[in-house]
């Protein structure tokens, strides 16, 4: 989760990709020059790193820009991407817009050789091209999409972020047709509540929530989503957050108020440690109670590896008051959160401190696991009750434990890892959302 004030940017208790809003303050410097920007990055790292202990200290004079000089001394045994630096205008228009220049995907590799689509954003070339989720990416610009996996060419082959760059894609799609076009970049708005449902079961009324991302038009699309909840008659609650990988804190906090409502109001959320420099920025979160509050007993959150940060933040900061039950895979794990710091054109995101919940707990660098596996099925519509993590999450909901075949799904999913392994994710806020 992120948040700005002052001109900087704050990241608290992000897990896997995002992290935790923050007052903070802008670190910008007048000294653009390559060696005055690694100096700006040395120095803001020294002051709050949570690992500061641990930095090396090699000259600022003998790196060829802030960002390999972070790549140098980063605490790599913990921090191998969450502190990152970003393009100070695309992170400013992804926080306060829901917006990036892309083609308007997101991918998810599902074996050794296999890229297939996950999401396509609504309005942009993507869409418009008629990909879909499921599809089967099959090259890139020309490239097999089994070379760039197997060079690591995967991010870097989509050129650059830049309005009127093309990209030509080769697909196979579910029904089977291959297809190619060549898509033009521009500005995709990432809608951040993509879709609210409700689902009958006998004793309940089950109100479906997917949340992309946490940054500032989520919160009325939240309040919205919630309010079409209620009027429903909603009184079970299935939290979609698969592909979120975190956010503005302040998004988190209102979400964690939505869900608890009225029996948790103003109980700790999440309480955010610094390093022994910083001991007075420690502070808490407290939840509040939107006006449409949800207030449900109970809690499942459907996750993947690609859920990080805000989201992580949202589950470990509910278990306290409720029950809490996570269908689908392991979460990522960035219990620690960033501020922003401006200098010249950029943002320096250092990882500031550890999100811990109102029982002190956090600490989750191998992210929550899941309590029902599922798969991520990307033969359905998201939304979707045949869809596996829904199915699942419903399951759970009315016999109140996982099903048959959440065995076989944990099995599945450990042969996924074992074959493509974990993964990382890619720098700057991009992660949060794995969107091209």
């Amino acid at each position: 989760m992120t948040g700005k004030l002052a001109g900087a940017v704050l990241v608290v208790a992000s897990l896997a990709c995002g992290g935790i809003e923050s007052p903070s303050s802008s670190s910008a410097t007048a000294d653009c020059s390559t060696l005055g920007q690694v100096q700006s990055v040395r120095s803001t790292l020294r002051d709050v790193y949570l690992w500061y202990k641990e930095l090396p200290d090699p000259s600022p004079a003998g790196f060829s820009s802030p960002e390999a000089y972070l790549e140098a001394v980063r605490y790599r045994p913990v921090d191998t991407s969450y502190s990152f630096i970003a393009n100070k205008a695309e992170t400013d228009a992804f926080y306060s817009e829901s917006q990036f220049i892309g083609v308007g995907l997101s991918s998810r590799q599902t074996g050794p050789a296999e890229l297939r689509i996950a999401q396509v954003f609504p309005g942009g070339p993507a869409a418009e091209a008629g990909l879909a989720r499921g599809d089967y990416l099959l090259a890139i610009n020309g490239r097999a999409v089994a070379d760039l996996i197997r060079t690591r060419e995967i991010d870097s082959i989509f050129g650059a972020n830049q309005i009127g760059v093309p990209v030509t894609l080769a697909w196979r799609s579910l029904q089977g047709g291959e297809v190619q076009a060549t898509l033009t970049k521009r500005v995709v708005t990432i809608p951040t509540v993509s879709q609210t449902a409700v689902f009958d079961l006998p004793a309940a009324q089950v109100g479906y929530v997917h949340l992309r991302n946490f940054v500032t038009p989520s919160t009325e699309a939240l309040n919205v989503a919630f309010r079409a909840l209620v009027d429903a008659g909603a009184n079970e609650l299935i939290l979609d957050l698969r592909y979120n990988g975190g956010g503005l804190v302040s998004v988190a906090q209102h979400l964690g108020g939505l869900i608890a409502g009225e029996p948790s109001r103003d109980q700790v959320f999440i309480q955010f440690v610094h390093n022994d420099k910083n001991t007075a920025r420690n502070s808490v979160l407290r939840l509040p109670v939107p006006p449409a509050a949800l207030g449900v007993p109970r809690l499942v959150v459907i996750a993947t590896r690609g859920t990080a940060s805000a989201s992580e933040a949202v589950i470990n900061g509910l278990r306290p008051f409720m029950s809490v039950t996570v269908v689908g895979d392991t979460t990522f794990g960035k219990p620690v959160g960033q501020y922003g710091y401006d200098f010249c054109d950029k943002t320096l995101f250092p990882v500031a401190f550890e999100g811990h919940n109102a029982r002190g707990e956090g600490s989750y660098y191998d992210g929550i696991p899941a309590d029902c596996a599922a798969a991520d099925d990307l033969e359905h519509p998201l939304g979707d009750s045949g869809e596996a993590s829904v199915a699942e999450a419903l399951a759970f909901l009315r016999t109140g434990r996982c099903s048959a075949t959440a065995a076989a799904a944990a099995r599945a999913l450990a042969l996924r890892e074992a074959q493509i392994g974990r993964g990382l994710p890619r720098g700057g806020w991009r992660q949060l959302v794995n969107a091209y």
